[in-house]
């Protein structure tokens, strides 16, 4: 048997036992199989149909006609006749217009709150030697594992005179303590010497966030803004708390009456009148509850994958 001399002149190695340790590999570095690729591209495109088709359903019932949707029996897949009369019907003023515009609003005011208030707790508490630094920190660390419920949130909003006001949307939400220290981890990763530099050169500390900070910080604060955002306009079980009030309602409470709860969306006829029909009016709904998040999320999406990573690797 041949052997070889170990590297620091120790026992020999035989070959056999050498060339078996050199050409052992993990599992992820082995090269794939034809049906390995095979699985993974069947499982891909089982992923994407069961994404997709519900998809293309709902905007194609929302898009057909009385006759289409009674000869497929409900939800349409396969196209007929084509008409827009569900949108017309649901932004012509109505109460599905107006609940588009309370959850828009909604949206980019507290995204705009969320963003800011995170944004300077993070860089704040990023920075060593601020005051109330560890206090402030180990009570948002807190806040992640302990809530206060939703009894004495709901007494707060209340006695804080918010019922039926769209900031009760706002404010309990407005900060969230996962975001702040993922955005607290990347500005504590930015290089020391650059703040220190401008410290140097008179920068204060609204200069150095706005100029520096913020600037080299564009994919995580993307990605943060697009689940604040998300969070805002999906918000459904606040307004259900706190909204009494049916025309400040926002669209996905409104959703959830057409679509879930079966009530008729104010102005559609029933189907045997030869007007809408009601599933394609509620699709309609569905659509436009979905798109927006579809049309922000292009915009975003460069700084999505290297956003979510941040703090995952490490070297």
């Amino acid at each position: 048997m041949s052997v070889t001399e170990d590297v620091n002149g120790a026992a020999p190695i035989p070959e056999e036992r050498l060339r078996a340790r050199t050409s052992t590999r993990p599992p992820w570095d082995e090269e794939p199989t034809a049906v390995g690729q095979g699985l993974k591209g069947l499982a891909l495109v089982l992923i994407c149909a069961a994404v997709l088709v519900p998809l293309y359903t709902v905007l194609l019932t929302s898009l057909s006609t009385q006759d289409t949707i009674t000869r497929a029996g409900g939800l349409v897949l396969v196209p007929g006749e084509i008409t827009l009369d569900a949108y017309r019907q649901v932004l012509s003023g109505g109460v599905v217009t107006r609940a588009v515009l309370v959850s828009v609003g909604i949206t980019t005011v507290g995204t705009a709150v969320s963003m800011v208030v995170s944004v300077l707790g993070a860089y704040g508490l990023s920075r060593p030697g601020s005051y109330g630094h560890r206090t402030i920190l180990f009570t948002l660390l807190i806040t992640m594992f302990f809530g206060a419920g939703m009894i004495p949130t709901y007494l707060l909003v209340s006695n804080l005179g918010l019922i039926d006001s769209y900031w009760s949307l706002i404010l309990p939400t407005a900060v969230s303590a996962f975001n702040v220290l993922l955005l607290r981890g990347f500005f504590t990763g930015i290089d020391a010497s650059l703040i220190d530099s401008a410290r140097i050169d008179g920068a204060g500390d609204w200069r150095i966030l706005t100029r520096i900070v913020l600037p080299m910080s564009k994919a995580v604060t993307a990605v943060i803004a697009l689940f604040y955002a998300v969070g805002y306009w999906n918000a459904f079980f606040q307004a259900t708390l706190y909204i009494n009030d049916s025309t400040k309602q926002p669209l996905q409470v409104v959703l959830r009456s057409f679509v879930l709860q079966g009530v008729d969306v104010p102005g559609a006829l029933d189907v045997g009148s030869g007007q809408v029909a009601s599933l394609a009016v509620q699709m309609a709904v569905v659509v436009i509850a979905i798109v927006p998040v579809l049309l922000v999320y292009p915009f975003v999406q460069k700084h999505f994958s290297s956003g979510v990573m941040i703090g995952a690797v490490k070297g």
